[in-house]
């Protein structure tokens, strides 16, 4: 987008004067983005009224395409590669005319290109990058099996010879000669793994799963925390992509009975995306799970991560503090990381000295020190840890708490005038503190060291576009009250958000094209903010369990993870279902 033509459109409406305008010019050419991006992506401006009074500056109309009923054969008049690489979808036909979407109106090459394709004139809109990007996400994800099904098929016809050129859109590393590749090198494996991993970035998947099975190569992605499987593949392929896989992380090809973790990224003008690879031997073969790091991904501030105001007034709190330890507690893909990674960013002032010890690194963040542990060759936290606190710190991220050695030292260090930051394994708040115990830390260090825990989860967002509100009947409060003490639950959402009205009114999934008919898009977390107080530490050095610290906490006005998430379900902001199955224990 012409920045000169955002300009013009934010002053003529009026949606930014001259000196807030004019900073926001110098820290979008700081980051190297476009200035409507920036506005985006800092919530300066709706985005809505921005491209309705740049389509007035380009006399074009608005269309917001995800509020627009489309129908998939009108879409595919234009292929996807034409779509992304102009920036453009035909999304309606009128008359002997068709209408199309594009986010620069004023580019001639790509109206010529698409007017010679569909051989008709056309009506052109204006649309944003974001709303374009959802339609892309609806029509073109579910091409996945069809397109792998048409690259097996054009393996069998072609039968590749040991001299046919290979090329990936991404990648140029390929087998030494001296290697045995088991077919990694040829066309259609090369194709196969590009286009799975293309799609997992296109459909924001956290994970890709290649499992074999005793038939078929089953291939799933984690999307907003759920498995689903997107396609199946003939066993036959699968020795060619593992190799593929094991040739692109720099993994031992012949290799087959012992576990092997590796790493590669894509790097595009798009997007820059980190995979972690880890392959274990199965009974049907080699299983792979890549997980996939966005390191172009914007770092979040406290209000994005959803926690309510009360808890947000809390962690503000304890982060002014100069030392003591900050925990964060939850399972294995709960946002632990990200919730740090924000707090480092509010914290990353030019004044302090920030430095951290992880495995892996998964965002990079300017000015701040980030060490990657080497197990294999002895780096690990607790000599990693020993070393940073050698490097003047201000601020100190311990990836994770995993080990004694390295409990006490972090311990140590919050003791003596550093914010420490580090992650657990406990299932609440309360349980971080007697597993600090378990691993050897005396508790009168634990209490005067510790500041805060966090515990968290991550829930499905509900879809804005088609959550429907319901209330709830007798027999679905019985069901609950199996489950939680529901009256008092219910007490707790009205003292925590005055707009709650008597009415048990709640809201549920429904599933549109929008949300691909999941009902629920993207994911919020859900938190549970532990401060140690008087009353608190002196449990602690009692060595009380962590259910006796979590009844003082409650009584002490301690919000659970499930009372966060059903004032969240409440708001409309997820559903109780999703609530009740991310806390059940």
């Amino acid at each position: 987008m012409n920045n000169e033509k955002v300009r013009k459109a934010l002053l003529g409406a009026k949606l930014m004067d001259e000196t807030a305008l004019a900073s926001a010019v110098v820290s979008a050419e700081r980051n190297r983005v476009s200035l409507d991006r920036f506005l985006l992506e800092k919530n300066l401006v709706e985005e809505k009224i921005l491209f309705t009074e740049l389509a007035k500056i380009f006399g074009v109309p608005f269309i917001d395409l995800r509020t627009t009923p489309l129908q998939r054969d009108i879409v595919r008049l234009l292929p996807e590669n034409m779509a992304r690489r102009h920036e453009i979808i035909v999304f309606a036909q009128a008359d002997d005319a068709v209408k199309v979407a594009m986010t620069d109106p004023d580019d001639m090459e790509a109206l010529d290109d698409v007017a010679k394709k569909v051989q008709k004139p056309l009506l052109v809109h204006l649309t944003s990058p974001l709303a374009l990007l959802q339609v892309f996400k609806l029509y073109y994800q579910d091409d996945l099996q069809a397109d792998m099904d048409a690259e097996m098929d054009q393996e069998v016809a072609e039968q590749e010879s040991p001299h046919s050129p290979t090329k990936s859109r991404f990648f140029d590393r390929q087998p030494d000669k001296t290697e045995k590749h088991d077919g990694a090198e040829t066309q259609s494996v090369i194709r196969i793994v590009d286009q799975i991993l293309e799609q997992a970035i296109f459909q924001n998947a956290s994970d890709i799963h290649m499992e074999p099975r005793e038939r078929e190569l089953s291939i799933r992605f984690r999307i907003d925390g759920v498995l689903r499987e997107v396609m199946t593949l003939p066993r036959t392929v699968l020795q060619p992509l593992v190799a593929r896989i094991k040739v692109l992380s720099y993994l031992k090809l012949d290799e087959h009975r012992l576990p092997q973790d590796g790493r590669f990224m894509i790097r595009t003008e798009n997007y820059k995306v980190a995979f972690r690879v880890s392959i274990i031997p199965v009974y049907d073969g080699e299983k792979i799970v890549l997980r996939l790091l966005n390191e172009s991904a914007q770092v979040l501030d406290l209000e994005q991560l959803g926690m309510l105001p009360e808890p947000l007034t809390i962690l503000r709190r304890n982060l002014s503090k100069p030392h003591g330890m900050i925990l964060v507690t939850g399972p294995t893909g709960s946002g632990k990381t990200t919730t740090l990674y924000t707090v480092l960013n509010i914290l990353n002032r030019p004044g302090v000295n920030i430095v951290t010890i992880e495995d892996p690194i998964e965002y990079r963040i300017s000015r701040i020190n980030q060490s990657q542990v080497q197990p294999h060759i002895g780096y690990s936290f607790a000599n990693g840890l020993r070393s940073l606190l050698r490097q003047d710190p201000d601020i100190i991220m311990v990836g994770e708490i995993r080990d004694n050695e390295t409990a006490e030292i972090s311990v140590h260090a919050a003791m003596t005038g550093h914010l420490l930051l580090s992650t657990l394994h406990t299932n609440d708040a309360a349980g971080a503190l007697p597993r600090l115990n378990e691993m050897g830390v005396p508790s009168f260090l634990i209490a005067s060291t510790t500041n805060l825990v966090i515990a968290q989860r991550l829930v499905r967002r509900l879809c804005d576009s088609c959550k429907a509100p319901y209330t709830l009947k007798k027999a679905d409060i019985v069901q609950l009250e199996k489950q939680l003490n529901f009256t008092a639950l219910l007490q707790t959402i009205k003292d925590h958000d005055d707009s709650v009205d008597n009415e048990l009114r709640f809201y549920k999934a429904v599933g549109c094209d929008k949300c691909s008919r999941e009902g629920y898009q993207g994911r919020v977390g859900i938190y549970e903010l532990l401060e140690i107080s008087s009353d608190i530490a002196q449990l602690i050095l009692d060595n009380a369990s962590g259910i006796e610290i979590k009844k003082q906490a409650s009584k002490n006005g301690m919000l659970s993870m499930i009372q966060d998430g059903c004032i969240k379900a409440r708001k409309g902001i997820t559903s109780l279902e999703e609530v009740l199955r991310v806390t059940k224990e």
